[in-house]
């Protein structure tokens, strides 16, 4: 395995940590990291195990094929954020020993993407101040129709507990913005016809439900670390690349380590790892990646 997926010493209770260096491939040396990915869930928008299914993925005994839904954690120099609120996103946060979520940012408003907004809610409360979630603009209207109840008039709900304090703040595809201490690039992706967004944050890039990339964001992929990338399956899908595809593109962005996320129940970890090139291997949940400038 690549000596990227470290964990970085001394990490304190707010996010910041000393300074600590990791293992990096021979065209590097000792770059300061500068924060932390975990990758919290590496599954499909149905998770793995699937509900009632008897296949061999599903009732397999290896931990790294038990994947909840899509998302990150980012431990930065001021403290913590995720990309994307899945579903099992408390339980992925006190696995991980999250302490204060600060904010959060999207990469679109499919479901398995946002049904843990909610979870957001202690976090407001614990900094007596709204939780910003980063998005694009038709990503803040799904939202804002999802949960409703988060943005209508406090004077309705029958408790300042009720519902999650949460703001917007908006942002577009090319971008560059600075959240916690590390800037973040925004990197226009298509997940089959709708437009989403990739984030490329130092020499790491999370890049899921992609389909296709378009080649003004390709050059935005060059000279990574480690990309982030889904692959959904061997057969080709509609709006996930598969295999073969996800393969070709990584031959083209030529990253130094390529980690596959966003994995349906067809693909078992260990003959996927089999058969797949040295530098690229499946995410599991929990996987850390260091960040370095």
């Amino acid at each position: 395995m690549s000596g990227f997926a470290v964990e970085l010493p001394n990490q304190n209770l707010d996010g910041s940590s000393s300074e600590a260096t990791a293992q990096s491939p021979s065209e590097m040396t000792n770059p300061k990291v500068i924060a932390e990915m975990v990758i919290m869930g590496t599954g499909t928008s149905i998770g793995v195990p699937v509900v009632g299914c008897r296949c061999s993925v599903c009732l397999s005994d290896n931990p790294r094929n038990r994947r909840m839904r899509s998302g990150v954690l980012i431990r930065a120099p001021h403290g913590e954020m995720i990309i994307d609120a899945g579903p099992e996103l408390r339980m992925q946060l006190v696995r991980e020993r999250a302490t204060l979520i600060r904010a959060a940012v999207f990469t679109h408003s499919h479901a398995d993407h946002i049904m843990g907004i909610d979870d957001l809610r202690i976090f407001g409360f614990q900094m007596d101040d709204s939780v910003p979630l980063y998005c694009e603009e038709f990503v803040e209207q799904q939202i804002r129709q999802t949960f409703s109840y988060a943005f209508s008039d406090p004077s309705t709900h029958a408790h300042k507990y009720a519902a999650p304090r949460l703001r917007f703040e908006r942002i577009t595809e090319g971008q560059d913005f600075s959240l916690l201490g590390l800037n973040i690039r925004t990197i226009r992706l298509k997940h089959g016809e709708l437009p989403i967004l990739g984030f490329r944050i130092g020499n790491v890039a999370f890049c899921t439900d992609v389909s296709t990339i378009p080649a003004d964001s390709r050059e935005q992929l060059r000279n990574l670390d480690v990309l982030v990338l889904n692959t959904l399956r061997h057969k080709p899908h509609p709006t996930h690349l598969h295999l073969d595809a996800a393969l070709n593109l990584i031959r083209q962005l030529q990253p130094r380590q390529t980690y596959l996320t966003h994995m349906s129940h067809e693909l078992d970890y260990d003959e996927l790892l089999k058969e797949l090139p040295p530098n690229v291997a499946p995410a599991y949940d929990g996987l850390r990646i260091a960040i370095s400038t």
